[in-house]
């Protein structure tokens, strides 16, 4: 396979990280990766190596604030941020791919991001795969702290809130370990300004889901400790497409294509996906 990187200009003139993976003969689709919180597009190797070699392209992207791009760690000023760039890269995408369908693949904070952008722009969307989708806030955080976090997010924007568990991502140890060590991932807190404009986008997405009407495949592990496992059939209830499966992968946690039986969920996800390339 090919790879290729650089950089794009994203909102407020940052400088926007990118990379893709391309398939020795033409590809057959584009599937494009919105990734979660605090970690970066270089974590998804698991995807890359399993559809690359099946005759995809994989695109990937570093949100602002995250991996290699610019912005302040784990801080958006708004959620826009996040779609409006993922809507540059899209366009760019299309530029270089002309005539290719493109799926959207979206994990946790990413597959949130992925529901909203559809939300506008599913016309030119194929599809999508949203893993362990960030559309409920986690039981374990009080509405004590959601509020103090909305005050914060106006008077201290920048003060950290929340810190993931990296315990929470994956039953294989090697996963978490790689993940707490690697220098693109951001192990602090969660800011107040991003923790509620999470919760702002997550009331929208759930608000207008009903328009969304494009083939849509939602993968949730059922011990995920990081994302509320309901927000995975919420979302399948709420969305208006015709076209919709869910997939509950027991005993998996958050990160279901580094949990140790990834090569089912990406068989699963593979076979989803060949089986719309017809549509479009």
């Amino acid at each position: 396979m090919k790879h290729q990187d650089g950089y794009l200009k994203g909102v407020r003139d940052t400088n926007i990280y990118y990379q893709y993976w391309l398939p020795e003969k033409d590809p057959k689709a584009i599937l494009l990766i919105a990734h979660g919180l605090a970690e970066h597009s270089g974590r998804y190797m698991n995807l890359v190596n399993h559809l690359v070699p099946s005759g995809y392209a994989v695109y990937g992207i570093d949100h602002i604030g995250h991996g290699k791009s610019d912005g302040k760690r784990a801080y958006v000023e708004r959620f826009q941020d996040y779609t409006e760039t993922l809507k540059n890269y899209f366009d760019m995408i299309q530029e270089w791919q002309p005539n290719k369908s493109i799926f959207l693949i979206g994990h946790s904070m990413g597959g949130l991001i992925s529901a909203a952008y559809l939300l506008n722009h599913q016309d030119e969307t194929s599809g999508a795969v949203l893993s362990g989708p960030s559309i409920k806030v986690p039981d374990n955080i009080s509405k004590a702290v959601i509020f103090v976090g909305k005050m914060l997010s106006i008077i201290i924007p920048g003060a950290g809130l929340v810190r993931l568990d990296s315990d929470g991502l994956s039953r294989d140890s090697s996963v978490v370990e790689a993940y707490v060590n690697d220098p693109l991932v951001y192990t602090g807190k969660a800011t107040a300004r991003l923790g509620a404009e999470l919760i702002k986008a997550m009331q929208n997405v759930t608000l207008q889901a009903a328009n969304i009407n494009l083939p849509i495949m939602i993968a949730q592990g059922s011990d995920d400790k990081l994302v509320d496992p309901g927000g995975a059939q919420l979302l399948y209830d709420l969305i208006g497409s015709k076209d919709k499966t869910i997939k509950i992968y027991n005993g998996l946690y958050h990160e279901i294509f580094n949990e140790p039986e990834h090569e089912q969920v990406l068989n699963d996800v593979t076979t989803w996906i060949d089986s719309h390339l017809g549509d479009v």
